[in-house]
């Protein structure tokens, strides 16, 4: 039981990394607010925050579901199988086609500004309720489903917060469009290793 709490972990921690670190306007947000060090903390514990009330919900709730409809949980697996294929597929088409480097808006001035922005960019953002609550709820079911939110909610703390705080180093980086194309090629090989074992019903 240990083991398959810690494969939980681990799989939670896993696939939550690789989806959050997808390009999108609120990673390059946060990107932005931590080069010019403002309100950090406040913004990263927002998006930190916000994907723990989002992935807790996923789980529960297909955790509930799986038990009340048996069939629910084969066709979650095959359907989460296609998304990570196509999410997979997307991100190696980014990194073959290449991007202008960070894009986004600026960087807002005051807290109440950063912190609406910040709520606005993954609240309103139709994909983080793809990524949590659907996906990560409907893989949740092949595993012990408490260790396998704290793994996801464990990677959300650990990219915005080493997203936020490390921006002074990593700015630089991903203004090239070669940094962009090794990520998105990253994010396309998790994804597809992650719909392999959801196929073999690993």
């Amino acid at each position: 039981m240990q083991a398959d709490a810690f494969a939980a972990v681990w799989a939670g921690f896993g696939l939550g990394l690789s989806l959050i670190m997808a390009i999108g306007a609120q990673n390059a947000f946060v990107l932005r607010q931590g080069v010019l060090r403002a309100h950090v903390l406040p913004v990263v514990l927002a998006c930190a925050l916000s994907d723990a009330v989002l992935i807790a919900v996923g789980v529960a709730g297909f955790g509930a579901l799986a038990q009340a409809l048996p069939w629910l949980e084969g066709a979650m697996r095959y359907g989460g199988a296609a998304f990570l294929l196509a999410y997979g597929a997307r991100a190696f088409l980014a990194a073959w086609r290449g991007s202008a480097g960070l894009q986004g808006g600026q960087a807002a001035g005051s807290l109440g500004a950063a912190l609406a922005t910040c709520l606005a960019l993954t609240w309103l953002n139709p994909h983080v309720y793809l990524d949590t609550v659907v996906l990560l709820g409907s893989v949740s079911a092949q595993y012990p489903p408490l260790p396998f939110a704290l793994g996801a909610i464990c990677a959300s703390f650990v990219f915005f917060f080493s997203l936020g705080y490390g921006a002074g180093l990593l700015a630089p980086v991903f203004a090239r469009p070669n940094a962009w194309r090794v990520l998105d090629s990253c994010v396309g090989l998790i994804m597809w290793a992650i719909a392999l074992l959801l196929i073999l019903g690993a």
